[in-house]
């Protein structure tokens, strides 16, 4: 399977736009992250991604608001501005065995890292990982078009993420990320099973 290099502004609104179609799960109690932890555990690879209430005094930075975790069917959404991150999401983030992969995920890991300590492992940056398919695109937005076919929308992408009640076009917009990523590495890796 061949893929393109790149991808400009104009042919990139060409696209359709798609979106995740599955469940969306909002993780604001310890209750519904000891039910959602125990899903995620039993899933191989999952889709990566954080959000940040915008900042606009310069200076000022958030703390990560979100982490979204998806496979195929569903998309967790754990509030780490209610809940922080607990022991139970922090094994996850830590087991090798489970593939997280997003993109430019130093900077979403550094952020979490302020909130608690932990040791990452198992993640894999798409942006370095497109390089061995020929694609020289970095964004997700562009990543999607190339190896996904369609395109998602960026909206919600400075909305309020840490506002009392999370719109229902927050969510979609934060479980798509995470959604796309988990589908473009396995889309990648769908003609070489060897490769986790």
């Amino acid at each position: 399977m061949t893929y393109k290099e790149n991808i400009d502004k104009t042919e990139l609104a060409e696209y359709p736009v798609s979106g995740f179609g599955g469940d969306i799960v909002l993780v604001d109690s310890f209750k519904k992250l000891k039910e959602s932890v125990v899903i995620l555990k039993s899933s191989d690879i999952l889709g990566f991604d954080t959000e940040t209430k915008p900042s606009f005094r310069k200076g000022k930075v958030n703390s990560v608001a979100l982490i979204q975790l998806s496979n195929k069917r569903q998309a967790f959404i754990f509030r780490t501005s209610i809940i922080g991150l607990p022991g139970e999401l922090i094994d996850i983030l830590s087991d090798k065995s489970i593939i997280k992969a997003g993109v430019a995920i130093h900077d979403d890991i550094k952020g979490l890292k302020k909130i608690s300590d932990f040791r990452e492992e198992g993640f894999v940056e798409l942006q370095e990982y497109v390089k061995g398919f020929g694609i020289k695109s970095s964004g997700l937005r562009k990543l999607s078009a190339i190896i996904l076919g369609f395109r998602i929308s960026k909206k919600q992408q400075v909305s309020n993420w840490e506002a009392p009640e999370l719109t229902e076009a927050q969510l979609q917009y934060a479980a798509t990320d995470a959604w796309v990523c988990y589908e473009i590495y396995m889309k990648l890796n769908k003609h070489n099973p060897a490769i986790p």
